[in-house]
C-alpha cells in the first residue's frame, strides 16, 4: 500500500499530468491507494474556502474520488494515529495538523506517502516518494 497526500489524491483523480514521474509509477504499482480520512475534510475545507474550484459538491467529490479505483482504500483516523500525529511536533515536524495526520496514517500502515510537499519530505524523506 502507498499512502496519499491530499493534493497528490486531487491530482490522482482530475489531473494526473500534475504528478511527478516516481509518483505516477508508486501509484501505478501499488497494490492498494490509501486515503487518510483526514483528506476528505482537507477537500472540503479548501473547496469550502475557495482555494480549489470542484465539478460537484464535495461530499459527491470525495465519494466518487473514493470508488474511482478499485485499489482505494479509506484509511480511519485512529486513536494510534491521533496520538502519532501528536507526537510528530516533539520530532520536529511543522504545526499542520492535516500534515501530521497523514503522515502519522502513513507510518502506521507501514507505507510510503506520495507528495509533493517538501517540508514533509525534508522531514521524513524515507518516509515519502515524489
Amino acid at each position: 500500500m502507498i499512502v496519499l497526500d491530499t493534493h497528490v489524491w486531487l491530482w490522482w483523480a482530475a489531473d494526473r499530468a500534475r504528478l511527478s514521474g516516481p509518483a505516477a509509477d508508486a501509484i501505478a504499482s501499488a497494490d492498494a491507494v490509501g486515503i487518510p480520512a483526514i483528506s476528505a475534510w482537507e477537500v472540503a475545507m479548501l473547496a469550502d474556502r475557495g482555494r480549489i474550484e470542484l465539478d460537484r459538491s464535495p461530499s459527491a467529490w470525495v465519494r466518487r474520488a473514493l470508488s474511482a479505483d478499485a485499489r482505494t482504500v479509506e484509511l480511519p483516523l485512529t486513536s494510534t494515529i491521533a496520538v502519532g500525529a501528536a507526537g510528530l511536533g516533539a520530532e520536529g515536524m511543522h504545526w499542520d495538523p492535516a500534515d501530521r495526520f497523514i503522515l502519522a496514517t502513513a507510518v502506521d500502515h507501514r507505507a510510503l506517502l506520495v507528495t509533493r510537499d517538501t517540508a514533509i519530505r525534508t522531514f521524513a524523506p524515507d518516509a515519502t516518494v515524489w
